[in-house]
């Protein structure tokens, strides 16, 4: 293995490794040390690779954006969104789920940007809110939402909605389990489809 794959393992183990004491313990209370030590990596081989636990956590962020837009590429490339929205809105809320409970670096990712005491700088769910509100603006110019739904409202509830199931994910896996996610979509289509 040469220097640079190494390199890069370090800084994958070292990007997991927080992803998993963020969201065990929050950020305030993870330190640089139980990282390392959970990554197998000396706390100076942590510096080489980050400047500090901040630097870390903005590489968390960093993934689950990446892990959004991967879904909202994988939507436009199918070329359904304009077609299908709100289907187009449910299959990506459903992605979401399934990547929020089995990928740490994700869901740690999205608790970072929601903890208001560390200020974060990546605005994970403002990704999320971007692609829920273009898929409703699609739904509304296509005339399929229900007379009398706003989009801007269907798009805060959808947003709720998805914060609210990863919240209950972390917790209790069967709140992020398709089949739930199908039903609480079933429940507010019937609000905001006339179909």
């Amino acid at each position: 293995m040469d220097k640079q794959e190494r390199a890069a393992r370090t800084r994958e183990s070292l990007v997991r490794a927080a992803a998993e004491v963020f969201a065990e313990e929050g950020y305030a209370a993870a330190s640089v040390a139980t990282i390392s030590h959970r990554a197998g990596v000396t706390t100076g081989g942590f510096h080489f690779h980050f400047a500090g636990k901040a630097a870390l956590a903005r590489a968390v962020e960093d993934r689950s954006v990446e892990a959004v837009r991967r879904i909202i590429d994988s939507a436009r490339a199918a070329g359904e969104a304009a077609a299908d929205p709100l289907r187009v809105l449910s299959d990506s809320t459903s992605a979401l789920m399934v990547l929020l409970a089995e990928d740490v670096v994700v869901r740690a990712g999205f608790g970072l940007s929601a903890d208001v005491a560390r200020g974060g700088r990546v605005d994970v769910w403002g990704e999320w809110r971007l692609w829920v509100d273009e898929l409703l603006e699609a739904a509304e110019r296509a005339g399929i939402l229900a007379e009398g739904v706003s989009r801007r409202d269907a798009a805060r509830a959808v947003v709720a909605s998805t914060v609210g199931l990863e919240v209950m994910g972390a917790a209790e896996p069967g709140w992020a389990a398709p089949e739930t996610v199908a039903r609480i979509w079933a429940l507010m289509l019937g609000g905001q489809a006339p179909e």
